[in-house]
């Protein structure tokens, strides 16, 4: 134990406010229940494994952590609400744990472990006892990054109406016999609901993923003109009547709702609750089921027998709750499809993962190193050395993930990171597929052109590529002035993603064998039967290039004079990727986003030869390069000045389904940051060919909180409350937090064992930010054939993109494969009329080694 002594004085207690990694490799997924843990050094907290722990220090004390899964006595309890390990919630696994520690010593003398017990622990000096004893307790940054428990039941309030209901006395009454009961509209025998006021059965309301009931009964209180809005569910009624299932359809409650005269209102239907038992699920244990068993069924691909897959780049993604739309974006670009990165963010199937030389950065930096996690995320899909054995695969359900946690990659901390500070994607929210995938390459680029020199190859001369190369592709505007027939091109700036409109009116309905019988109730029929027009792909491309009249452009060669053009809008370049958004979703009538229904037919192979801008054309009058400037709506000019754009309004612009370009843009047109009169710009102006194109850099810049300038007396009154800092530590650390007191503060007592390093790397790391600072390089533009393969889809089950679910489908060796969170499986039928997001890859490039990745 003496062997500890020297290094007690370097060991620290962990407090509530640390950050520590007691449950995750901090630059693998490897965990305690791997077969040789995980190493928590007791001073920076960090944790590894043993092969980059004990390579990166030259000493230093650890405490290795194990853990073992033994298996519980089975007991089966009913889950009652939408939450993981807690009260009522889902059982986070029918195992318990054992957890065995080891204190391990790096020294000039090499490595030493020590058993720590509750026999042992006493012989080793204190502090290393109470730093051990802070660090195996602790919450641990998991738990500090998912403290939210996503519970369905909350406390439900009494209904107001239930007291004083209407009763129609129109001698209704209810068989007790429940073969009896049917929804009146449907003929449904499932999921039926009582009205309390004149004894109309009807069905439930549909699920978000289109399951659940006939809407009959929620029908027929909009029908009888509101004013009967309280209902029970048959079948879940008993003796104990606090559990029957009740609901308000009234628009001030419409919700679960408690109902005390419940007795008696049964009663006046000659429903006697004494002997009775509940028979079918209420409400909330329908969701949960739903949530719980969401695997394959609430896709496209329901009812198929799907075939299982594991191994290198066939590893699923635990879902974190809300992250499946991380999930799919990260597969589609990380797990092989794009062999680039690939080749540069993962790595080979046995291959030493730890030698990877983006892994190569201080312990202390990997968690807060965005191209650290992103390897470490791409390493673990690429690697195999998470994938469940075969044998497993082979007795297990095949919608069923493993739950053994050393197969499971829960990528908590590149959510963590790579949300920080984000309005949307710092919560457990569900968010937009596209807007999240725009947002990650713009970090990722932004990552990479400040440490471009960790991306070099060795033997390679010259900057590494960027990631951004790969999709970045330039539209050229053609615009033909009314006045004289001149001619002007013009260029968008680089751009990541298209976004193409759906031209409803050249939707087709294409004419398919029914699988209804006649046995079947109406209404389901009519659902099995309904029209939904399809609309080719080449027909949105054809509406986003067709030539548009525009007015109020200002033309240099005519003395700055107003006059109308007609424009169209072509590629500058073909990208070795080419990423689609499909806008699947408008705003109704009352503001709200909604799907549109419409199948897309997307080919496997496309030819955008002709949407390449060819220009100028021979005999064209081209108009010299300058400084034009259209006129917007209101008669200013488009960049005339410089306008700050609230991030947070255009987070819920986006939630509508608008393109962040355009979103962007109507709030540069009204000011900035009123999201009313920016919609209003919207429904004017999304029509026009560059709705969607970019502003000029210097139009529009996100509105975020300075980082240099802060609130002296933010500064004061935090000095007076704390009452332990200076105020030059406390300016630091309002710096780091955008100006924020309570994260200052909580950066503050985080770091307060060792405030001056904390500082020390801080400003360190600032100087590196201010040495690379300045315009950000502009992207290189690949350019080729105008020939595309499609490679991968991310598809959407839900009523609009900040909820639902997301899926991945990419294709591998010419098979299609279905990413489904930790699904994985081979796919019989990809959806690909269905999907939101496109992936193609330019075929000129496949098969190519991505040797400069």
């Amino acid at each position: 134990m003496e062997k500890t002594t020297p290094f007690a004085s370097k060991c620290r207690q962990a407090s509530p406010h640390d950050t520590v990694l007691n449950s995750e490799c901090a630059f693998t997924f490897h965990t305690p229940f791997s077969p040789n843990g995980i190493l928590v050094n007791l001073s920076t907290f960090i944790g590894t494994i043993d092969d980059l722990a004990l390579g990166k220090e030259s000493e230093g004390i650890f405490v290795r952590i194990v853990k073992k899964r033994i298996p519980k006595i089975e007991k089966e309890e009913k889950v009652t609400k939408l939450g993981i390990g807690i009260e009522g919630g889902f059982e986070t696994d029918a195992f318990d744990e054992e957890a065995t520690y080891s204190i391990v010593v790096l020294s000039q003398d090499g490595c030493t472990e020590l058993p720590y017990n509750a026999e042992t622990k006493n012989d080793f000096p204190m502090n290393v006892t109470a730093s051990v004893e802070s660090v195996i307790h602790h919450a641990g940054a998991a738990v500090q990054q998912d403290l939210q428990a996503f519970e369905l039941d909350q406390e439900k309030p009494v209904s107001k109406y239930a007291e004083s209901l209407e009763f129609v006395d129109n001698g209704v009454t209810i068989s007790p016999n429940p073969s009896d009961w049917k929804c009146e509209k449907s003929g449904d025998v499932e999921n039926i609901w009582l009205n309390l006021s004149d004894g109309y059965i009807g069905g439930g309301r549909k699920n978000w993923d289109g399951s659940g009931g006939s809407n009959g009964a929620l029908d027929h209180f909009n029908e009888t003109g509101q004013k009967y809005p309280l209902v029970v569910k048959l079948g879940t009624i008993s003796e104990d009547i606090t559990s029957a299932d009740c609901y308000s359809y009234a628009p001030d409650e419409d919700g679960p709702v408690i109902i005390p005269n419940l007795k008696e209102l049964l009663m006046k239907r000659g429903i006697n609750v004494a002997g009775m038992q509940k028979t079918v699920k209420s409400t909330a244990e329908l969701e949960v089921e739903l949530n719980a068993n969401y695997a394959f069924d609430a896709i496209t691909e329901a009812g198929a027998k799907l075939v299982p897959i594991s191994g290198p780049g066939y590893q699923g993604l635990q879902n974190l709750g809300n992250s499946c739309y991380i999930n799919s974006v990260m597969q589609m670009l990380l797990s092989g499809v794009v062999a680039e990165l690939a080749s540069r963010y993962g790595t080979s199937s046995g291959s030493d993962v730890t030698q990877h030389p983006l892994l190569k950065v201080d312990p202390v930096d990997a968690p807060t190193d965005l191209l650290c996690q992103t390897t470490k995320l791409g390493c673990a899909l690429t690697s195999g050395e998470f994938a469940v054995p075969v044998t497993e695969t082979e007795v297990d359900d095949s919608s069923t993930p493993s739950k053994d946690p050393q197969y499971r990659i829960p990528p908590r901390m590149f959510k963590h990171l790579i949300g920080k500070g984000h309005v949307d994607f710092c919560t457990g929210q569900q968010q937009d597929a596209a807007q999240f995938l725009q947002y990650f390459l713009e970090k990722i680029d932004d990552a990479e052109v400040k440490n471009n020199s960790r991306l070099q190859k060795d033997g390679t001369d010259g900057e590494a590529p960027r990631t951004a190369s790969l999709f970045a592709h330039k539209t050229t505007s053609r615009l033909v002035c009314s006045k004289d027939g001149k001619v002007k091109y013009k260029d968008s700036q680089p751009e990541s993603v298209l976004s193409l409109r759906v031209p409803m009116e050249k939707g087709e309905v294409i004419a398919k064998a029914s699988s209804s019988t006649d046995s079947e109730p109406e209404e389901k029929r009519q659902k099995a039967e309904k029209e939904i027009p399809t609309v080719s792909f080449n027909a949105c491309l054809d509406s986003w290039a067709e030539a548009h009249t525009i007015d109020g452009v200002r033309w240099s060669h005519l003395g700055d004079a107003v006059a109308g053009a007609v424009e169209e809008t072509k590629f500058g370049n073909f990208p070795r990727y080419l990423i689609v958004q499909i806008q699947r979703y408008e705003l109704g009538p009352d503001w709200t986003p909604r799907k549109l229904e419409v199948n897309i037919d997307v080919p496997s192979e496309v030819d955008l030869t002709p949407y390449k801008c060819s220009g100028p054309l021979e005999g064209e009058d081209v108009v010299a390069e300058d400084t034009d400037m259209e006129v917007d709506s209101s008669g200013g000019t488009n960049e005339s000045t410089s306008v700050s754009v609230d991030e947070g309004a255009v987070a819920q612009l986006m939630d509508m389904g608008f393109s962040m370009n355009g979103c962007i843009r109507a709030l540069h047109a009204t000011g900035g940051s009123n999201v009313e009169l920016a919609m209003n710009w919207i429904f004017e102006h999304n029509g026009d060919p560059d709705f969607n194109d970019p502003l000029p850099a210097a139009s529009a810049t996100p509105n975020t909180s300075s980082t240099s300038a802060v609130d002296e007396s933010v500064v004061s009154s935090l000095v007076a409350n704390l009452g332990m800092f200076t105020a030059d530590q406390v300016r630091v650390a309002l710096e780091e937090c955008s100006g924020s007191a309570d994260r200052a503060a909580d950066w503050l007592f985080s770091n307060m064992d060792d405030l001056d390093g904390a500082i020390a790397r801080l400003q360190s790391k600032k100087e590196e930010s201010n040495a690379s600072s300045g315009p950000t390089p502009t992207v290189s533009l690949e350019d080729g054939e105008g020939k595309y393969s499609l490679v991968g889809i991310v598809s959407h089950i839900g009523k609009n993109t900040g909820s639902g679910h997301y899926v991945a489908h990419l294709k591998k060796d010419n098979k299609w494969v279905i990413f489904n969170d930790e699904n994985v499986a081979l796919s019989e039928k990809p959806p690909i009329q269905h999907a939101y997001l496109y992936l193609f890859q330019r075929m000129d490039t496949i098969g190519k080694e991505p040797t400069s990745f």
